[in-house]
């Protein structure tokens, strides 16, 4: 019964195959996109249940009934064992690894003279440890033989600087150092795959690192020494306090002190509309008059909408009503298998666009001031480029924060974006309906494995600590799917094919323009962003012929963007282009910037007010008479779907 569901499922879903797209490059499409084009395409409703699919023969396509039984067979069996595969790697494809490094070591192998040097450089680094070692063990007051990076923060402690501790780490800094110079400028292997092997050799040499180990960490050492090994029985009852978490599905440790609706996802206000993709959210008031524009914002629906919405101090919602502004907020579905059909567009259709439909009809005749987060700014930078080809002038601003839309220097996540990592990747959405939310966490964790891995598990198993839980932390656990249709259209189209930002994606069968956009943008970076590289956020300059604000912030993908004001330590560049001014490089632009300490939010507030009208009285919530009216108190009921 099992398999002939499955044969029943990739039946409809090759009968669902969309017509091949014109102009996209002469690469074999049908076949590189396979997964995608035998995914169904949803016309965007506003009905709550999710439509059945049917399920014919595409235009163009013939097959005898024999022949397209044993195709769907053989095509289940394929992604079946894909899928299967893909719980033991995470999601990795090992053909693409296998790829890379077969194209690595067959290249080395052709490559005498690099492996002499690597040879060479092998000697040199074992007599630089030798000769470290030996002054060490003489009393000779001498310098590390290599330091780490500026950003590898394992081995500041003192203790490390004593033997043999100093010998342990500084032979893993120089193997280290080794690999990466052997994996690396190796002449022939293409760019990707020697990126590729590079991180991933790195991410194996860190499983060995010594500060991961009880035995060879001084830290762990001395407090183990100190606690008479009680830090070890609390970090045991740690791990097993995290895995009966994990293995139950809960929220992590420390998560449920911040509940959705009473601590966090507070702001008071009233869902307006619903439909089968979004709830949309007017928050109530805070001042008796505001200004006339409301704002949208789109958050990302990789995660629950209310980092915008944390706590009482760090809500973006209550600084925004209480600077005199109608606040929206979208609060996406968390997706489950009945939706894996929604498509890109549809979270265009059905979210950003529905919700300005909303907007217009309680407040008719304003414009809006649009702001969107992480992917809900890639959504929204889609969106108003087609309401510019449209002529749809509903828009005055546009605010783009940690979003990109070119995605050529995306960062280590471009790293796995091929044919064969996609289609893998593809094989395990189709086989669930959807991308689950520890596969996309775990993807995460990997760019940043030293700090979100190996430093937890030294810091909570071996030193027997808890670090605190906060409203951010609490958050960053809520995890949401992501529909299998959608995902691999972002995938394929942005990612892989970077669709967007050369002018090659279709909204209502014709392409859309990022320069058609004329609304002032305000578009915001942060330094250490792994997801969204604050360069790649930067060519939003390149890509537009309107008047850019562009703010680089101190923090990451999340923590720089919730940077309200009394926030200590934070920083940020700020400077605006006007329509007609001119392309400067990012990091000239970076080093000719004065820094401002202190919150973006303020001078954010301050270039919406510059572009909003006077203050009238507040709008009240919904427009019963055009439908709308209160559904549930916020945050919804969608935001808290598991």
């Amino acid at each position: 019964m099992k398999t002939a569901r499955l044969s029943d499922t990739a039946s409809a879903s090759r009968a669902r195959r969309p017509r091949a797209e014109p102009g996209l490059g002469t690469r074999a499409r049908g076949r590189r996109r396979d997964a995608l084009h035998r995914a169904a395409k949803v016309t965007p409703v506003d009905a709550v249940a999710a439509p059945t699919p049917t399920a014919a023969p595409t235009q163009g396509e013939s097959f005898a009934p024999d022949s397209y039984a044993s195709t769907a067979f053989a095509d289940v069996l394929d992604r079946s064992l894909h899928a299967a595969t893909a719980r033991f790697t995470g999601g990795i494809s090992p053909m693409a690894l296998f790829a890379a490094y077969a194209d690595w070591a067959s290249h080395l192998a052709f490559s005498p003279g690099k492996r002499a040097l690597l040879a060479e450089k092998a000697v040199k680094k074992g007599l630089r440890l030798a000769n470290y070692a030996a002054r060490r063990v003489a009393q000779v007051d001498v310098g590390p033989c290599i330091d780490p990076l500026p950003q590898d923060r394992r081995f500041v402690d003192a203790g490390w600087q004593q033997l043999p501790f100093s010998l342990n780490y500084q032979a893993f800094l120089l193997t280290q150092q080794w690999w990466h110079n052997a994996v690396t400028g190796v002449r022939g292997v293409t760019r990707q795959h020697e990126n590729m092997i590079a991180f991933v050799t790195r991410q194996w040499l860190d499983v060995f690192s010594p500060s991961n180990s009880l035995l060879t960490n001084p830290e762990v050492l001395r407090r183990t020494q100190l606690e008479f090994g009680m830090n070890l029985i609390r970090g045991a009852s740690n791990w097993l306090e995290d895995l009966e978490h994990a293995v139950g599905d809960k929220k992590p440790v420390g998560a449920d002190a911040f509940q959705v609706g009473r601590d966090v996802a507070a702001s008071p206000g009233e869902v307006i509309y619903r439909n089968r993709l979004i709830e949309l959210i007017q928050y109530a008031p805070t001042t008796d008059r505001v200004r006339p524009e409301p704002v949208l914002i789109i958050p990302a629906w990789i995660m629950k909408y209310y980092i915008m919405d944390l706590s009482r101090g760090n809500s973006l919602v209550r600084h925004l009503t209480d600077q005199g502004f109608t606040v929206f907020m979208i609060s996406w579905k968390n997706p489950g298998p009945e939706d894996r059909d929604l498509t890109l567009d549809d979270y265009r259709a059905l979210g950003m666009m529905k919700a300005l439909d909303v907007i217009s009809a309680i407040v008719p005749g304003r414009k809006v001031h649009a702001v969107g987060y992480c992917i809900g700014g890639t959504l929204l930078a889609m969106g108003a480029a087609a309401m510019a080809r449209d002529g749809d002038a509903r828009l005055a601003t546009t605010s783009f924060f940690a979003a990109q839309t070119d995605f050529t220097e995306a960062g280590e996540l471009m790293l796995f974006i091929n044919e064969s990592q996609l289609a893998f990747l593809e094989d395990t959405m189709w086989e669930q309906g959807f991308l689950g939310a520890r596969q996309m966490a775990g993807a995460f964790q990997m760019l940043r494995s030293n700090d979100l891995v190996w430093s937890r598990i030294v810091h909570d198993y071996l030193m027997g600590e808890r670090s605190p839980m906060t409203d951010l932390l609490a958050w960053n656990a809520d995890a949401t799917r992501m529909p299998f249709v959608m995902h691999a259209e972002y995938l394929r189209h942005l990612f892989l094919d970077n669709d967007l930002a050369e002018g090659r994606y279709k909204i209502g069968g014709r392409p859309v323009a990022l320069s058609d956009i004329r609304t002032p943008c305000f578009v915001v970076g942060t330094e250490t962003d792994h997801v969204a590289p604050w360069r790649s956020v930067y060519k939003m300059h390149l890509l537009t012929d309107t008047e850019v604000t562009f703010v680089l912030t101190s923090g990451g993908h999340n923590a720089g963007i919730v940077s309200e004001p009394g926030h200590p330590r934070r920083h940020y560049r700020i400077s605006t282009r006007p329509a007609e001014g001119r392309y400067v490089d990012p990091e000239i632009w970076a080093a000719g910037t004065a820094l401002t300490q202190g919150s973006w939010w303020v001078s954010w507030w301050e270039w919406l007010k510059a572009r909003s009208g006077a203050e009238v009285p507040a709008p009240r919530i919904g427009a019963p008479d055009a439908g709308y009216t209160s559904l549930y108190e916020a945050p919804g009921t969608y935001v808290r779907q598991t």
